[in-house]
């Protein structure tokens, strides 16, 4: 790895003004591509601590051997040129919204001499007006089937259309009217050509005229009792209909825009789009890119360069609506209506009907997300890969069937708590998930994750070690009785304990095993694998921990954020899985589930604890007569002044509780003020309390 100090540039290198800035790594090649409003403070910030970076942001800076930058003239060059360069050079570090399918379009060939309605695929041609995209094949072919009634173009091939013109007869669709057969002359080129028009002015939204000028002809035939005709064209209004139903209203008529949303998570986004035309939803996509350390805005930015930057101008809709503005607002509007050839709204939609369908599009990106994480999780063969890979890489001799993660949870100290998550074939099993209180690691103020994780996994399987001994010893009887041999004097400390280990119970031996399957419950099983959030420090501390318990038959393994490293016990260089392993994949997922399980039982603890007052800890003083002192007196600070004589009028308060809360509040100095964990705040005793 390279210092990023090495080929930091000097201060007073970097130029102020607009530009795009590449990062190479020592081969050469673009590992990444950016843009900035001022160059000067945008690369400054690569070249912090990297211990403030993104982890991402800090992997990329020490692999890259140098930076380069281009100065433009304004913010809309820069983001031209970055989406340029982009798409040159494709950076391994730029963020790349993996489209999760290839979408089709319905498109009408208006530059040939017959146009030709059919399904396309991938770029985009000049002379070729585009409908979508849609969600399948299928739809188009079913929509186009029903508009061949009312506008009998073509669609058939080249090579189709060729032959017919040698041999003199259409094709069948000829003969039964669902095409105007141009192949052997029944339309001139310019009929064909304003049917073809026709329909793409139906298909863009005009379709009030086309359904009224049938029902007017309908109308004509049947006062001249050409009935057949009247018939022939109800069931073409039918068709129309029908296909008009398949794309509901969700905007005014002629509104054409697209709404963009996206749901995240730590590690990746899915964003969805759906195009309305004419007021109707027309199409839909949706891409998952894995998030960098860059913030929501920035995404949406990039994204809509990566949608109609390769467009012609003829994709960009009058309207885009996002969850939120990009940085660079201006710039990015200056471009979008350059492609347009007119003007372009981008903004967030904050009442009314769009408002409404922006929640829609929020909710598939949701569900998007939520599909994309459990493709890879409920896919029985790769959950299997994963685990085989495990076993392969790590060396194991058998596959971890059931893994267990743990990490800890702190702020500068305080608050210490710790988490335990259990995976079983590849899927967690959220009932044996356990947390815990760490005491034992604080010293002076600080905390030493070693010692914390030490802790932790002793106290795991220290109660392993007891289950299983007591579980020897339990015989299930013939009628599915629990018999205890003696050792029901075993001393089972509960959850309320003081030990911290949520989930432990105070029951007998015998309620051990679950009466339905026989089977030991709460820490009886030990895992195939242990995972620890950390590298090599952690790694050791945890192996130590089971060495010292005499456990020798669970594999230790740590999970490095900053490069995903798997660090192992013992050994002074770490494995390195490939980015695209399932096994990294499920390692991955199995520690970001402790980290979300550890930082919620965290600020569930730090929140408790913002609130805690000097009445908290005072013998005899529950809830209910804390919430009556408050009541009465208003502040902390009043009744710290008051006699026991006041304390006394308050109902609930006799004289021991009162001299008791004035000899503890008398101890308490005021000199020493509480302290919010979060913003360093002092908490003014004072303060006006909310009543009960």
């Amino acid at each position: 790895m390279a210092d990023p100090s090495t080929y930091r540039p000097a201060p007073g290198e970097i130029p102020v003004d607009p530009g795009v800035y590449r990062f190479r790594d020592k081969d050469r090649r673009v590992i990444y591509v950016g843009k900035a409003k001022s160059l000067r403070p945008r690369l400054s910030s690569y070249f912090q601590d990297l211990s403030a970076l993104h982890p991402r942001t800090a992997t990329m800076v020490t692999t890259a051997a140098s930076v380069e930058w281009t100065v433009v003239s304004t913010e809309v060059e820069a983001l031209q040129l970055e989406y340029s360069w982009i798409k040159e050079f494709d950076p391994r570090f730029n963020v790349k919204y993996r489209d999760d399918k290839s979408y089709p379009y319905l498109a009408v060939t208006l530059g040939d001499e017959f146009p030709r309605a059919q399904v396309m695929r991938g770029a985009k041609r000049k002379g070729t007006r585009y409908f979508g995209p849609y969600a399948h094949a299928w739809a188009i072919r079913e929509t186009l089937d029903l508009m061949l009634r009312v506008f009998p173009m073509r669609t058939c091939s080249s090579g189709v259309f060729k032959r017919a013109g040698q041999v003199g007869r259409p094709c069948l669709l000829g003969y039964i009217d669902k095409c105007s057969a141009p192949c052997v002359g029944r339309v001139t080129p310019d009929e064909h050509h304003a049917i073809a028009e026709d329909f793409c002015d139906f298909m863009a939204g005009n379709t009030t005229k086309f359904v009224k000028r049938l029902e007017r002809r309908m109308q004509e035939a049947s006062a001249a009792l050409e009935f057949e005709q009247a018939a022939r064209l109800r069931d073409d209004i039918g068709a129309l209909n029908k296909a008009l139903e398949k794309s509901a209203v969700v905007l005014g008529d002629g509104t054409d825009a697209d709404v963009f949303a996206l749901a995240e998570d730590e590690l990746e986004a899915a964003v969805q789009v759906f195009h309305v035309r004419g007021g109707r939803v027309r199409g839909q996509r949706g891409w998952v890119a894995e998030k960098d350390a860059e913030s929501v805005p920035e995404i949406v930015e990039h994204l809509l360069q990566q949608v109609y930057g390769g467009e012609s101008g003829e994709g960009v809709p009058r309207e885009v609506l996002v969850p939120v503005v990009p940085p660079d607002l201006d710039a990015v509007v200056q471009w979008l209506s350059g492609l347009r050839g007119s003007q372009v709204q981008l903004r967030v939609p904050q009442r009314g009907d769009k408002r409404i369908l922006m929640e829609t599009v929020r909710r598939n990106a949701e569900q998007s997300l939520a599909r994309h994480k459990l493709a890879r999780a409920g896919d029985l063969t790769a959950r299997s890969q994963a685990l085989q890979e495990l076993q392969e890489s790590l060396d194991l001799a058998d596959a971890p069937l059931r893994i267990e993660c743990f990490d800890v949870s702190h702020v500068q100290g305080t608050q210490v708590v710790a988490s335990m998550v259990v995976f079983e074939d590849g899927l967690a099993r959220k009932s044996e998930y356990r947390r815990f209180i760490v005491r034992g690691a604080t010293e002076g103020g600080t905390v030493d994750d070693t010692a914390a994780m030490h802790e932790v996994l002793t106290r795991r399987f220290q109660r392993y070690l007891e289950d299983r001994d007591q579980a020897s010893d339990i015989e299930i009887g013939p009628d599915g009785d629990d018999r205890d041999n003696g050792n029901n004097n075993r001393n089972n400390n509960g959850s309320g304990n003081g030990n911290g280990d949520a989930g432990r119970g105070g029951s007998p031996v015998g309620e051990r095993v679950d009466p339905d399957t026989g089977r030991p419950k709460r820490f009886a099983y030990p895992p195939n694998l242990v995972v620890v959030d950390g590298g090599l420090p952690q790694v050791n501390a945890a192996r130590a921990a089971l060495d010292a318990l005499g456990v020798d038959d669970v594999a230790v393994v740590g999970l490095a954020k900053r490069l995903e490293e798997v660090w192992v016990p013992g050994q002074d260089f770490p494995v390195i899985l490939p980015r695209t392993s399932e096994g990294l994949y499920l390692l991955q997922r199995v520690r970001d589930e402790a980290h979300r399980f550890a930082i919620t039982f965290h600020r569930q603890r730090r929140s408790k604890a913002m609130t805690a007052s000097a009445l908290d800890g005072i013998p005899g003083l529950g809830e209910t007569k804390r919430k009556a002192l408050l009541r009465h007196f208003g502040s902390v600070k009043k009744i710290r002044a008051a006699s026991e004589e006041d304390l006394r009028a308050v109902s609930g308060i006799g004289p021991a509780l009162a001299s008791t809360i004035a000899a503890q509040l008398s101890r308490t100095s005021p000199a020493t003020p509480a302290v919010n964990l979060m913003t360093g705040e002092v908490i003014d005793d004072d303060e006006e309390q909310p009543s009960a």
